[in-house]
């Protein structure tokens, strides 16, 4: 009896094991097709299938990048930004989705400059998007680690000099510590409650209320960034990065 139950876990386990084989094979194989595709410029088959194994396989930073890519190729800019953008929400430190995404934009009809930011703010969104939310959460657990042997080594070290160095670094882990937090909770909540969003029809007015009948402020059009304040209804209240607020029709958005 005790043979056949040890006979059953390593049939089940062998199972389980055929089963992550079989898919990270089918994974591999996707991707590989996607990528001769997209080398034959076969865009339209590379979408597809970039397509497909964000559908079946769930958000990945590389497949965004490249079907980002393919967009871009394919003559399709608004798409191309928001996969670049859902690709850097996921990996904030990926230097070529930023340039590429920079370059997408400036085929934007819409050339808004943002609302200057202090010097200290723009410093911090920088030094936060070197790294995700999962590196800035393992590189907080080194701090902290470093943070407890340095600890050990100013209370039990015998030579002066090494307890100044551990009260020092320690004060200094400690403080990184606390910034690599502040880092990985705020890129949490920003893949959480996803408020960045891209126009995706070719023009758009803005109106001052939640209705057709309201005043047209201003027009936005394909591939334009803007930030979700708010909805009611059918209808989203959004701000432009240059501080502009209307309403538009949520339709009309795609959520980054």
């Amino acid at each position: 009896m005790e043979i056949n139950k040890v006979m059953r876990k390593i049939l089940f386990f062998l199972g389980c094991f055929c089963l992550l084989a079989g898919f990270i094979q089918a994974q591999d194989s996707a991707l590989k097709e996607a990528e001769a595709a997209y080398s034959k410029e076969d865009y339209a088959k590379a979408i597809e299938l970039y397509e497909g194994i964000l559908r079946d396989e769930g958000e990945s930073a590389a497949v965004y990048y490249n079907l980002g890519n393919a967009y871009y190729k394919a003559g399709k800019i608004a798409p191309a930004i928001l996969n670049y953008e859902r690709s850097l929400l996921l990996n904030p430190g990926d230097g070529d989705a930023r340039f590429n995404l920079q370059m997408a934009r400036q085929k934007t009809v819409d050339k808004i400059e943002p609302v200057g930011e202090f010097f200290l703010v723009k410093w911090f969104n920088q030094v936060e998007d070197l790294a995700s939310a999962d590196a800035w959460g393992q590189w907080g657990i080194l701090f902290f680690l470093v943070f407890i042997l340095c600890l050990v080594l100013f209370f039990f070290a015998r030579w002066i000099r090494l307890k100044k160095i551990g009260f020092y670094v320690g004060l200094l882990s400690l403080v990184l510590v606390v910034f690599s937090n502040i880092f990985a909770s705020r890129q949490k909540a920003d893949m959480l409650n996803r408020t960045r969003a891209i126009v995706f029809v070719p023009t758009v007015t803005l109106k001052s209320s939640p209705d057709a009948s309201g005043t047209d402020l201003f027009v936005l059009h394909e591939g334009t960034g803007v930030t979700v304040k708010s909805t009611l209804g059918e209808w989203s209240e959004i701000i432009v990065e240059d501080g502009h607020v209307g309403w538009m029709l949520s339709k009309d958005l795609e959520t980054i």
